[in-house]
């Protein structure tokens, strides 16, 4: 990508792909058309497990009002007792310090090209596969990478920083989907997303255990019509009725 092109981008897309260009990174930005504030609709986007979104939350170091950037895997929740740990008392950090710090705003965090120098620490749990994306500046910027260049870029390290990442009950998940199944018959609501935040496939049926999707139905699904999405949960709640996944 030259100049040029860059200039067409907003201001933090263009320093994201600047440092990956720089980097060697093979996988420029790409913008969506909607934007994706959330890791749940950056998967629903990109038609991928939640659990491959690479998110940026970013905590306020008390002793000395450095920004501490946790990457963590988007099906997981960060546990804040495990980053002080590490790094020091830690506090929340409201929209102004996270601009201030990363000159990226909430939603668009960016795990690289940050403002200013802080802390950085990855979640291990990204490691469980092979394909991540992350954002890239901007809430309509995304970027595809694999764990092992975040850690490259980023030179942080790699650490047990989750809650604890037992995954729910197998009736508990069930149950979701099938209230949410009842809800995607209606044609008067949008239709709702099958993702559960339990990503793990199953090796003998081939399909999520938390979604009861094949890999193909959750790569395809932003790109299907609310009718087709339909079809899908239709199958999605034959399965669920299924005592096939462990």
């Amino acid at each position: 990508m030259d100049n040029a092109e860059l200039k067409d981008l907003p201001e933090g897309v263009r320093r994201v792909t600047a440092l990956l260009r720089d980097q060697g990174h093979p996988h420029r930005p790409v913008l969506l058309n909607d934007a994706v504030r959330t890791a749940q609709q950056a998967a629903d986007a990109l038609g991928i497990l939640v659990g491959q979104i690479a998110k940026s939350i970013i905590f306020r170091r008390k002793s000395d009002d450095v920004a501490v950037l946790v990457v963590t895997s988007g099906d997981r929740r960060v546990d804040e007792k495990k980053v002080e740990a590490l790094v020091g008392k830690i506090g929340r950090a409201d929209a102004d310090f996270v601009k201030r710090c990363t000159g990226f705003s909430i939603g668009g965090v960016a795990p690289v090209a940050h403002a200013t120098k802080g802390v950085t620490l990855i979640d291990r749990d990204l490691f469980r596969f092979e394909e991540i994306w992350a954002a890239a500046g901007h809430p309509h910027g995304v970027f595809k990478l694999h764990p092992r260049d975040l850690e490259s870029l980023t030179h942080a390290p790699v650490v047990d920083i989750v809650q604890g990442s037992e995954q729910a009950p197998a009736s508990m998940v069930t149950s979701i989907i099938l209230a949410r199944a009842c809800l995607a018959r209606d044609a008067n609501l949008a239709v709702p997303s099958p993702c559960t935040s339990v990503c793990r496939m199953d090796d003998a049926s081939g399909w999520c255990a938390g979604c009861f999707r094949s890999i193909e139905e959750i790569t395809n699904w932003s790109r299907m019509a609310p009718p087709e999405q339909r079809v899908v949960w239709g199958l999605i709640e034959q399965r669920a009725k299924q005592p096939t996944i462990s």
